[in-house]
């Protein structure tokens, strides 16, 4: 199935409700969660200075770009040459309880509210792997990205590439209202568990475009 066969084969689910459930969801998640996002704002402003948020364009449904909000977890340390350090030196013991906790992913709400996201769906990874997608893999912008998926609940940032991409696609094929109601349930019980969470130094994946350096995707077959 590739993205124009997925297009046309979107049920009534993803056609007529996926959209107004995230949208009713993520507003009543930002009331209720309120207390929260502003304590969490004032420790990061405390903690790690301003801006409050880290903003970064990804791309979103049929690869359009779009800024996505999160807490800021890292500093904005640099060296002698004004360079910025790297991550693992930036991130702070604070930065990396908001990561283990997903608490710096709760400003995403917002990007829900507005259409650029959707609750469940595949994470939306950088611009600049684009060119890096296999033609099966385009698959996963025929839809919005999420704040959680099925990679998040099978593995999380522990699954290679491949199964990443593998995982996501799967999931569009498999789209239903009870899948996602199940990925949301089981993405509660991983975050509570601290399940499958690698931060800092023990983030070994290699960027998309340094592991598939050499790769055509075009050339797939």
């Amino acid at each position: 199935m590739n993205v124009t066969e997925a297009k046309s084969h979107k049920g009534i689910y993803i056609r007529f409700f996926k959209r107004p459930m995230d949208f009713i969801l993520s507003l009543m998640a930002i009331i209720v969660l309120s207390p929260v996002l502003i304590i969490v704002a004032i420790l990061v402003r405390f903690k790690l200075g301003s801006p409050v948020l880290f903003k970064q364009k990804r791309p979103g449904l049929n690869e359009k770009i779009f800024t996505m909000y999160k807490f800021r977890t890292m500093t904005d340390e640099k060296d002698e040459n004004g360079e910025l350090l790297p991550d693992s030196v930036r991130l702070t013991k604070f930065g990396r309880t908001l990561r283990s906790t997903s608490l710096d992913e709760l400003p995403e709400l917002f990007n829900i509210l507005k259409g650029d996201m959707s609750i469940v769906g595949p994470r939306p990874l950088l611009i600049r792997y684009l060119p890096y997608y296999f033609d099966h893999e385009r698959l996963r912008s025929s839809v919005r990205p999420g704040i959680t998926g099925l990679a998040q609940v099978n593995g999380r940032n522990t699954l290679t590439w491949d199964e990443r991409f593998a995982t996501d696609v799967e999931y569009i094929k498999k789209l239903t209202f009870l899948n996602d109601v199940n990925i949301i349930v089981r993405t509660v019980l991983v975050v509570f568990q601290k399940k499958d969470i690698l931060v800092g130094d023990e983030h070994v994946l290699l960027d998309l475009n340094v592991e598939r350096s050499g790769v055509v995707p075009n050339g797939e077959k």
